[in-house]
């Protein structure tokens, strides 16, 4: 295997590979591109195009933007991430649709070894996070390698997730632990307070 193939399999690996340099450099180039453009949507869909292995229709990311390597990223529809992620993709990061992330969310896939005499061989690895559909995760919380995190989800915001969330709850702490459920009552509530809007937008015209 190589070290890429290694790396996306959750082995031990050399980051320090031709291969994988070359690919660290594109990232650098795509970076510098994204995070420079004009606020244009289409441009900016157009350079993630190229750089994520996918991303998602009506997705929409803030400058700036920071990755390890970007091709390992897959993002689905109606995407929003606020300025100032980070995501470290020495793993797959796949994320479904509908997501939202707050400014300074940080996704981690990269790991070095506890033994400091293996850590200093240069060996490091990477295990994948994967994140459901109809997640918000608010700022500046940091999601761990490894983990996954279900659909309808909300993560309260500078928490660190270093276990699985599951579905339907809401999560906060450090470390992240579930709080409760997300049950009908918040529905009720919450499309109680959506119909007040828009009543209120007829009202106003």
């Amino acid at each position: 295997m190589s070290e890429y193939e290694r790396m996306l399999a959750g082995k031990l690996y050399i980051a320090n590979d031709l291969e994988l340099n070359e690919l660290h450099a594109k990232c650098f180039e795509y970076m510098a591109e994204f995070n420079k453009l004009p606020f244009d949507y289409q441009q900016k869909q157009n350079v993630l195009k190229k750089w994520f292995k996918s991303i998602g229709n009506n997705s929409m990311i803030i400058p700036p933007l920071y990755c390890d390597y970007g091709c390992n990223v897959s993002v689905g529809d109606n995407f929003y991430a606020n300025m100032d992620c980070i995501f470290l993709d020495v793993n797959e990061i796949i994320i479904g649709n509908r997501v939202l992330l707050g400014p300074r969310v940080s996704i981690f896939t990269a790991g070095h070894p506890i033994d400091k005499d293996v850590r200093n061989t240069g060996l490091e690895y990477g295990h994948k996070v994967i994140i459901g559909d109809d997640v918000w995760i608010g700022g500046n919380t940091v999601i761990n390698p490894g983990v996954t995190i279900g659909s309808n989800v909300v993560i309260g915001s500078g928490s660190v997730v270093t276990k699985d969330i599951p579905s339907d709850c809401i999560a906060y702490g450090n470390p992240c632990r579930v709080a409760r459920k997300i049950t009908k009552n918040d529905k009720d509530y919450w499309t109680k307070e959506m119909m007040l809007y828009y009543e209120d937008k007829k009202i106003n015209k």
